[in-house]
Protein backbone atom coordinates (compact mmCIF):
# COMPACT_ATOMS: atom_id res chain seq x y z
CA UNK A 1 0.00 0.00 0.00
CA UNK A 2 1.46 3.37 -1.00
CA UNK A 3 1.59 6.31 1.39
CA UNK A 4 -1.25 8.04 -0.47
CA UNK A 5 -3.34 4.89 -0.18
CA UNK A 6 -2.58 4.74 3.56
CA UNK A 7 -3.83 8.29 4.03
CA UNK A 8 -6.95 7.52 2.00
CA UNK A 9 -7.41 4.48 4.23
CA UNK A 10 -7.55 6.82 7.23
CA UNK A 11 -10.22 8.82 5.41
CA UNK A 12 -12.31 5.72 4.78
CA UNK A 13 -11.90 4.29 8.27
CA UNK A 14 -12.98 7.57 9.86
CA UNK A 15 -16.24 7.66 7.96
CA UNK A 16 -19.07 10.14 8.23
CA UNK A 17 -19.60 9.74 11.97
CA UNK A 18 -16.17 11.00 13.08
CA UNK A 19 -15.74 13.65 15.73
CA UNK A 20 -14.94 17.22 14.72
CA UNK A 21 -11.14 16.94 14.86
CA UNK A 22 -10.88 13.63 13.02
CA UNK A 23 -13.43 14.74 10.46
CA UNK A 24 -11.44 17.90 9.75
CA UNK A 25 -8.08 16.12 9.55
CA UNK A 26 -9.42 13.54 7.12
CA UNK A 27 -11.81 15.77 5.18
CA UNK A 28 -14.49 13.16 5.83
CA UNK A 29 -17.46 14.87 7.50
CA UNK A 30 -19.72 17.71 6.47
CA UNK A 31 -18.39 19.99 9.22
CA UNK A 32 -14.81 18.89 8.65
CA UNK A 33 -15.02 19.69 4.96
CA UNK A 34 -16.60 23.06 5.70
CA UNK A 35 -13.79 24.04 8.07
CA UNK A 36 -11.11 22.89 5.62
CA UNK A 37 -12.63 25.02 2.89
CA UNK A 38 -13.48 28.08 4.96
CA UNK A 39 -10.47 28.29 7.29
CA UNK A 40 -7.72 26.52 5.37
CA UNK A 41 -8.88 27.09 1.77
CA UNK A 42 -8.36 23.39 1.09
CA UNK A 43 -10.32 20.85 -0.87
CA UNK A 44 -9.85 17.11 -0.56
CA UNK A 45 -6.92 16.99 -2.97
CA UNK A 46 -5.01 19.78 -1.20
CA UNK A 47 -5.66 18.11 2.16
CA UNK A 48 -4.31 14.84 0.81
CA UNK A 49 -1.35 16.62 -0.80
CA UNK A 50 -0.01 18.28 2.35
CA UNK A 51 -0.37 15.11 4.41
CA UNK A 52 1.44 13.06 1.80
CA UNK A 53 4.29 15.61 1.82
CA UNK A 54 4.42 15.65 5.62
CA UNK A 55 4.67 11.86 5.80
CA UNK A 56 7.15 11.56 2.94
CA UNK A 57 10.05 11.21 5.39
CA UNK A 58 8.73 7.85 6.61
CA UNK A 59 9.78 5.10 4.15
CA UNK A 60 7.12 2.59 3.20
CA UNK A 61 9.39 -0.24 4.42
CA UNK A 62 10.63 1.55 7.57
CA UNK A 63 11.86 -0.79 10.32
CA UNK A 64 13.65 1.52 12.77
CA UNK A 65 12.70 3.63 15.78
CA UNK A 66 10.15 6.41 15.22
CA UNK A 67 8.87 9.10 17.59
CA UNK A 68 5.62 10.89 16.81
CA UNK A 69 5.01 14.07 18.78
CA UNK A 70 2.27 15.04 19.28
CA UNK A 71 0.26 11.99 18.29
CA UNK A 72 -3.11 13.73 18.70
CA UNK A 73 -5.95 11.31 18.02
CA UNK A 74 -3.77 9.14 15.78
CA UNK A 75 -6.34 9.31 13.01
CA UNK A 76 -3.72 9.80 10.29
CA UNK A 77 -0.81 7.75 11.57
CA UNK A 78 -2.32 4.56 12.97
CA UNK A 79 -3.15 3.35 9.40
CA UNK A 80 0.48 4.14 8.48
CA UNK A 81 1.90 2.19 11.43
CA UNK A 82 -0.31 -0.76 10.59
CA UNK A 83 1.71 -1.08 7.37
CA UNK A 84 5.04 -0.87 9.27
CA UNK A 85 5.00 -4.01 11.44
CA UNK A 86 8.80 -4.03 11.92
CA UNK A 87 8.97 -0.40 13.11
CA UNK A 88 9.37 0.48 16.79
CA UNK A 89 6.96 3.40 17.25
CA UNK A 90 6.64 5.71 20.27
CA UNK A 91 3.76 8.19 20.38
CA UNK A 92 3.84 11.08 22.83
CA UNK A 93 1.26 13.75 23.63
CA UNK A 94 0.66 16.19 26.46
CA UNK A 95 -3.12 15.69 26.22
CA UNK A 96 -4.23 12.46 27.84
CA UNK A 97 -7.65 12.74 26.17
CA UNK A 98 -6.20 13.01 22.67
CA UNK A 99 -3.79 10.19 23.35
CA UNK A 100 -6.59 7.97 24.67
CA UNK A 101 -8.31 8.33 21.31
CA UNK A 102 -5.10 7.31 19.54
CA UNK A 103 -4.68 4.32 21.84
CA UNK A 104 -8.19 3.15 21.04
CA UNK A 105 -7.44 3.34 17.32
CA UNK A 106 -4.24 1.34 17.87
CA UNK A 107 -6.16 -1.32 19.80
CA UNK A 108 -8.84 -1.50 17.12
CA UNK A 109 -6.16 -1.92 14.45
CA UNK A 110 -4.40 -4.61 16.49
CA UNK A 111 -1.09 -2.74 16.55
CA UNK A 112 1.60 -4.42 18.65
CA UNK A 113 4.55 -2.18 17.75
CA UNK A 114 3.24 1.16 19.08
CA UNK A 115 3.54 2.46 22.64
CA UNK A 116 2.14 5.65 24.12
CA UNK A 117 3.57 8.11 26.64
CA UNK A 118 2.14 11.27 28.16
CA UNK A 119 4.78 14.00 28.11
CA UNK A 120 6.02 17.43 27.07
CA UNK A 121 7.81 17.96 23.76
CA UNK A 122 9.88 20.65 25.46
CA UNK A 123 11.38 18.05 27.82
CA UNK A 124 11.34 14.71 26.05
CA UNK A 125 11.97 11.73 28.37
CA UNK A 126 14.44 10.04 26.01
CA UNK A 127 18.21 9.80 25.74
CA UNK A 128 20.15 11.63 23.02
CA UNK A 129 20.06 10.23 19.46
CA UNK A 130 17.53 7.52 20.19
CA UNK A 131 15.26 7.76 17.14
CA UNK A 132 15.73 7.24 13.41
CA UNK A 133 12.70 9.41 12.59
CA UNK A 134 10.90 12.16 14.48
CA UNK A 135 7.48 12.93 13.02
CA UNK A 136 5.38 15.95 13.99
CA UNK A 137 2.01 16.55 12.34
CA UNK A 138 0.22 19.82 13.07
CA UNK A 139 1.78 20.35 16.48
CA UNK A 140 4.43 23.05 16.47
CA UNK A 141 1.95 25.88 15.97
CA UNK A 142 0.37 24.96 19.30
CA UNK A 143 3.51 24.45 21.39
CA UNK A 144 4.01 27.31 23.87
CA UNK A 145 7.81 26.90 23.91
CA UNK A 146 8.73 26.31 20.31
CA UNK A 147 12.45 26.85 20.88
CA UNK A 148 12.52 23.97 23.37
CA UNK A 149 10.51 21.80 20.96
CA UNK A 150 13.00 22.38 18.15
CA UNK A 151 15.94 21.62 20.48
CA UNK A 152 14.41 18.48 21.91
CA UNK A 153 13.29 16.93 18.64
CA UNK A 154 16.79 17.56 17.28
CA UNK A 155 18.45 16.11 20.39
CA UNK A 156 16.65 12.77 20.31
CA UNK A 157 17.24 12.24 16.58
CA UNK A 158 20.30 10.22 15.59
CA UNK A 159 22.82 11.55 13.05
CA UNK A 160 21.50 10.71 9.60
CA UNK A 161 17.95 10.54 10.97
CA UNK A 162 14.92 12.31 9.52
CA UNK A 163 12.75 15.05 11.03
CA UNK A 164 9.52 15.49 9.06
CA UNK A 165 5.99 16.76 9.36
CA UNK A 166 3.87 19.87 8.96
CA UNK A 167 2.25 22.78 10.78
CA UNK A 168 0.62 26.16 10.22
CA UNK A 169 2.85 28.88 8.84
CA UNK A 170 1.99 32.57 8.71
CA UNK A 171 1.70 34.34 5.38
CA UNK A 172 0.78 31.33 3.26
CA UNK A 173 -2.96 32.03 3.10
CA UNK A 174 -4.53 35.35 4.12
CA UNK A 175 -7.84 33.70 4.98
CA UNK A 176 -6.16 31.22 7.31
CA UNK A 177 -4.09 33.98 8.95
CA UNK A 178 -7.30 35.86 9.76
CA UNK A 179 -8.95 32.86 11.43
CA UNK A 180 -5.81 32.01 13.39
CA UNK A 181 -5.49 35.57 14.68
CA UNK A 182 -9.17 36.12 15.50
CA UNK A 183 -10.38 32.65 16.50
CA UNK A 184 -7.77 29.96 17.06
CA UNK A 185 -5.29 32.08 18.96
CA UNK A 186 -7.79 33.76 21.36
CA UNK A 187 -9.22 30.33 22.21
CA UNK A 188 -5.72 29.02 22.99
CA UNK A 189 -5.64 26.44 20.20
CA UNK A 190 -2.59 28.06 18.58
CA UNK A 191 0.27 29.91 20.27
CA UNK A 192 2.45 32.60 18.66
CA UNK A 193 5.06 33.26 17.41
CA UNK A 194 4.53 31.48 14.09
CA UNK A 195 7.00 30.58 11.40
CA UNK A 196 6.73 31.84 7.83
CA UNK A 197 7.83 29.65 4.95
CA UNK A 198 11.06 31.64 4.75
CA UNK A 199 11.80 31.58 8.48
CA UNK A 200 11.05 27.86 8.71
CA UNK A 201 13.43 27.10 5.87
CA UNK A 202 16.15 29.27 7.44
CA UNK A 203 15.70 27.72 10.88
CA UNK A 204 15.83 24.15 9.65
CA UNK A 205 18.84 24.84 7.46
CA UNK A 206 20.67 26.18 10.50
CA UNK A 207 20.09 22.86 12.29
CA UNK A 208 19.99 20.11 9.67
CA UNK A 209 22.23 19.03 6.81
CA UNK A 210 19.52 18.39 4.23
CA UNK A 211 16.28 20.39 4.24
CA UNK A 212 13.15 20.36 2.05
CA UNK A 213 10.36 22.82 2.81
CA UNK A 214 7.16 23.23 0.79
CA UNK A 215 3.76 24.78 1.36
CA UNK A 216 0.14 23.94 0.67
CA UNK A 217 -1.89 27.07 1.40
CA UNK A 218 -1.20 27.87 5.09
CA UNK A 219 0.47 24.57 5.96
CA UNK A 220 4.24 24.23 5.79
CA UNK A 221 5.62 20.74 5.13
CA UNK A 222 9.20 19.74 5.82
CA UNK A 223 11.64 16.86 5.60
CA UNK A 224 15.12 17.21 7.07
CA UNK A 225 18.12 14.93 7.56
CA UNK A 226 20.36 15.48 10.58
Amino acid sequence: MTRREQIKSAYRLTGGNAGFYDGMMTYSTFLGKAVCRMVWDMNREKNLDYLERALSGVPEDFAGKLLEVPVGTGVLTMPVYRELPRADVTCLDYSEAMMASAQEKARTAGLQNVRFLQGDVGALPFEDERFDIVLSLNGFHAFPDKEAAYRETFRVLRPGGTFCGCFYIKGGCARTDWFIRHLYQPKGFFTPPYETEQSLRARLRSMYGEVEVSRVEGIGCFRCVK
